[in-house]
């Protein structure tokens, strides 16, 4: 399976971004979800707000065995919600619950944070290979299903949703942007 080029037939194209510390398995589940490899090397790039145009849906990840991880998310949903349409779809990823023994972070808590922020949440294990690429569908089903209701909304007005366009889902930002970037490109 290649990755997505801008030529490639597809139906939709859908933006999600990782968001999360540095070192809690971004790049790991990304490639573990699109490539089936798994690498200890660690890369750090820093967010700039022109990683989040134009998404509709996000892994919001913390590492289960480091607690601080789990602290940074809020401020993480903070910065995702000021720069996503309120729509947004987001997951909440702890990562590495392959490392029982080590785990910091309770499914209770981070279940009860996840309700009262209104995301989704699951665990998650890049190494394992556990619920990754779950995480990633069960995403695109939601954000897919937004799509649709959105499409709905419109009715009967044929001029609202022209045939073969992108559908915009982010209120300012024009999905289709994206296309020629590839998955990883910040």
């Amino acid at each position: 399976m290649g990755a997505y080029r801008a030529d490639d037939d597809y139906d939709y194209l859908f933006k999600v971004v990782l968001i999360g510390d540095s070192g809690v398995g971004k790049s790991n589940l990304l490639s573990r979800f699109t490539k089936n490899e798994f690498s200890l090397e660690s890369k750090y790039r820093a967010i700039t707000s022109a990683y989040y145009r134009g998404a509709v849906g996000a892994l919001l990840v913390y590492d289960v065995t480091r607690h601080v991880t789990f602290e940074n998310v809020e401020r993480w949903l903070k910065e995702l919600r000021g720069h996503t349409d309120a729509n947004i779809v987001i997951m909440l990823v702890g990562n590495k619950a392959d490392l029982r023994h080590l785990r910091a972070v309770s499914i209770d808590d981070a279940k009860a944070f996840a309700e009262r922020e209104n995301t989704f949440f699951m665990e998650t294990s890049a190494l394992e290979s556990l619920n990754v690429e779950s995480a990633f569908t069960e995403v695109l089903a939601q954000i897919y299903r937004v799509v649709s209701k959105k499409a709905l909304d419109v009715g009967d007005d044929p001029s609202a949703l022209p045939k073969g366009q992108t559908i915009n889902v982010g209120s300012k930002d024009d999905v289709s942007a994206v296309k020629g970037a590839g998955c990883c490109s910040a």
